[in-house]
């Protein structure tokens, strides 16, 4: 019986892609060591698959920044702006497109679907001259096969590529990204003989945005392509991957009946009506790829069941075409558990990071066969029965509060207009107000005197010193800037989320549990395992002391509900929106003591609001409702003149802003920059916003400096659809990954430019 991964995570088990990366981005290594540390990392992961007995091994999942954007750089799809002269693309490219270079900017960043995994956004349009610009593809799979590996390489899908991408600069929004389709297959075509020439005898391609709503044009295009590759193909195993939902019967029936392909993929984790499609109707002969253990979570897979599962799909297809699989790319779990000294040892008994998940793969394989390790299945039952009934799991007041929320609408009692009368006379703010997202740059000595108190090699009181220190630091610095509203920069915050988890009850934490989130970015989720509650105050001290230290307003800082929970490993056992719900309640809790103790402006950050988003439409009305009902619950108790404010990252906010509004925050920041104000269109067409607005000025995710003049600019698209009244002056997101070089001069810039026009709006009148 077989068993396959549809990829897994390329950091390493302790970052050592990020230090290899951040080292050779720093000038203190050379690509040369890069590609040693990458090529360690790959040639570890393709052994351990190959030793726990894995037939289907991945090739090419591994990435130096991107799967997407190694796509666009095998079809030498590069936007003329990096000056690229064709020939095989290296790091200089590829590094300048992800990154931006100090004369251009970067491309476009957005979500990998509903996961917190960022992916390059390719910028297409009709004169692009495709060319087969990277070997990479092939060049792995020779790697894989000198060390008697024999893998199946992994390629993103051609229809999913274009799918994915959007129209250049300058292009028609309305050009059909599909009408490159005939472009960019022979180049397919190309990589598909190579990896043929190699010894390949099976081949994957990702196509995931087959789960998604597609129109007919969209889906016939699978079919189109399919068919164009079939006698390429020939000869080789072709297996389409899908994953993160259902698949729509619709699509499944296009799929399905694809020329030249030998297997299909599905994800029969969160795509629970697959089953039913495939019960009802499977090609004969083909093979089904089965991915019931899931590569979205870090819960041990319920092994007794998903042997059920696996045995009614055998009487299905077949004893020798069914396949076990993972529900997708262990890229969204953590690396392995066996990094995890400190953890506790029941909670870790419950869990299976990307290591265990490929052994339970396995170990599903082989019961299938009729050769199941008693061992592996009575140890796996015990844990789960040890969850079920753990006391640490409940708690009775907790579940009934967020119970008794479920009937009420949990609003604010006066409209936001009134309210943003009210706080404007306690603030007394200027037209343009200036402010920023919440951190500020993180530095070592800041990073080493957290990790020291955390080890206790310091005193709490030197902790606290240091921290105060820090905050008087960055509060000055604004009051030199002469920033508006001000932020205490969050030194004492290790993560938006973790922070708040590790106050809260019923998180765990791990040491090395980290995810990639985009690049060398990685983010260490907290795993909520049972009732959250919050035991004390969690920011008081901090903000109040922030606020000592100035009369300018300082606002409180806090992670939203939907964004802690999106952002951790949630619980599987009760529906997410009631994990969310308690969040929401301990949250209150917090803005309420926060008001108290004389802090009038509030940020509750939904960075995460949009990725939670069900990918079919069908399911997002209930998201939507339940996700921004758990903001307003956080706020709806606080006094007309506390202003509450709320931020939100990358993202295409237009199809959801109708629910932004909802939330009714009394001001949102929002990004903006490196979408190109992708976001200002919402407003061109109509949408009436009545509450503040902040669309991020520059991009904090670049180390580019914008000039005071690039800035006003951009202000002066956004007066051009916006009110002035409501308008605000900010980056684009938090500056914790920027060094103080960088910020310093870009802060200057935005506020002089917030001054520039203030006068020119003074002088018009």
């Amino acid at each position: 019986m077989a068993s396959h991964i549809v990829g897994y995570p390329r950091m390493g088990p302790k970052r050592e892609l990020k230090f290899a990366l951040e080292s050779f981005w720093d000038g203190k290594s050379s690509a040369g060591d890069l590609q040693k540390v990458a090529a360690d990392l790959r040639e570890s992961i393709w052994k351990q698959m190959a030793d726990t007995g894995i037939k289907y091994i991945p090739s090419n999942t591994f990435s130096c920044y991107d799967q997407v954007l190694d796509t666009t750089a095998m079809l030498g799809a590069v936007p003329p702006r990096y000056g690229w002269n064709g020939g095989e693309i290296g790091f200089d490219v590829y590094f300048s497109m992800a990154r931006g270079n100090a004369s251009v900017p970067a491309m476009e960043m957005t979500k990998w679907f509903d996961t917190n995994y960022h992916f390059i956004v390719p910028e297409l349009g009709p004169d692009v001259k495709f060319s087969y610009a990277s070997h990479k593809a092939v060049t792995e799979y020779k790697e894989a096969k000198a060390l008697g590996v024999d893998t199946v390489p992994v390629l993103v899908g051609p229809v999913s590529y274009l799918l994915l991408s959007k129209p250049a600069k300058g292009v028609e929004k309305s050009f059909s990204l599909l009408s490159l389709l005939g472009k960019i297959l022979p180049i397919y075509k190309e990589v598909i003989t190579e990896l043929k020439e190699a010894g390949a005898s099976w081949i994957q391609f990702d196509e995931p945005t087959l789960v998604m709503d597609l129109e007919s044009h969209k889906l016939h295009a699978f079919t189109e392509a399919y068919s164009a590759l079939e006698s390429t193909l020939s000869g080789l195993n072709v297996l389409i991957e899908t994953y993160f939902a259902d698949i729509p019967a619709e699509q499944y029936k296009t799929l399905t009946s694809l020329k030249g392909v030998t297997a299909f993929g599905f994800d029969l984790v969160r795509g629970t009506k697959t089953l039913d499609l495939i019960k009802g109707d499977f090609p004969e002969g083909k093979y089904l790829f089965a991915g019931v253990v899931d590569g979205r979570n870090i819960w041990a897979n319920d092994l007794a069941a998903s042997l059920s599962t696996l045995e009614t799909l055998e009487g299905i297809v077949g004893k020798d075409k069914l396949v076990v699989s993972t529900s997708c790319s262990l890229l969204h779990t953590a690396v392995d558990l066996v990094n995890e000294t400190k953890l506790d040892k029941e909670i870790k008994s419950w869990l299976a990071f990307a290591a265990q998940k490929v052994v339970e793969v396995n170990a599903l394989a082989k019961a299938l066969a009729g050769q199941k390790d008693e061992e592996i299945f009575s140890a796996n039952a015990a844990a789960l029965a040890s969850r079920k009934s753990s006391p640490r799991v409940t708690n009775e007041a907790v579940q009934k509060a967020a119970a008794a929320l479920k009937g009420s609408d949990h609003r604010r009692a006066t409209n936001v207009s009134a309210r943003l009368d009210a706080q404007q006379k306690k603030l007394n703010l200027p037209v343009l107000p200036t402010t920023t997202i919440g951190s500020f740059p993180q530095t070592m000595e800041l990073r080493k005197v957290r990790r020291e108190y955390k080890a206790k090699k310091v005193s709490e009181d030197d902790y606290v010193k240091a921290i105060k220190e820090e905050i008087r630091k960055v509060v000055k610095l604004q009051e030199e800037f002469d920033i508006d509203v001000l932020v205490h920069g969050e030194p004492e915050r290790n993560d938006m989320v973790e922070y708040f988890g590790e106050q809260l009850s019923g998180f765990a934490f791990s040491a090395n549990g980290w995810v990639q989130s985009y690049g060398s970015r990685c983010v260490k989720p907290p795993i909520i395992y049972g009732d959250v509650s919050r035991p004390k105050s969690m920011t008081v001290f901090w903000s109040t002391l922030a606020q000592s230290m100035t009369a300018r307003p300082m606002k409180g800082m806090l992670t939203g509900p939907v964004t802690i929970l999106n952002w951790s490993f949630v619980r599987n056992d009760q529906p997410r929106f009631e994990t969310c719900y308690q969040i929401a309640l301990a949250i209150k809790d917090e803005v309420e003591d926060l008001e108290k103790n004389g802090i009038t402006v509030i940020q509750i950050d939904e960075a995460a609001l949009r990725e939670g988003l069900p990918l079919r439409k069908s399911e997002q009305a209930f998201y939507l409702d339940w996700a921004v009902h758990s903001f307003r619950i956080t706020n709806c108790g606080v006094h007309d003149t506390t202003q509450i404010h709320t931020h939100m990252c990358y993202s295409n906010f237009n199809d959801i802003i109708h629910s932004i509004i909802d939330m009714d925050a009394d001001v949102i920041t929002i990004e903006n920059s490196r979408s190109d104000e992708k976001l200002l269109s919402v407003f061109r067409e109509g949408v009436k916003y009545g509450a503040g607005i902040g669309p991020g000025v520059y991009d904090i995710h670049s180390p580019r400096i914008p000039s005071t003049e690039e800035i006003a600019d951009r202000i002066n698209k956004m007066l051009a659809v916006l009110e002035t009244n409501i308008l605000w002056v900010n980056p684009d997101c938090g500056l914790k990954t920027r060094k103080y070089t960088e910020v310093k001069p870009a802060l200057k810039n935005m506020v002089d430019a917030a001054k520039l026009l203030r006068s020119q709006l003074a002088s018009a009148k």
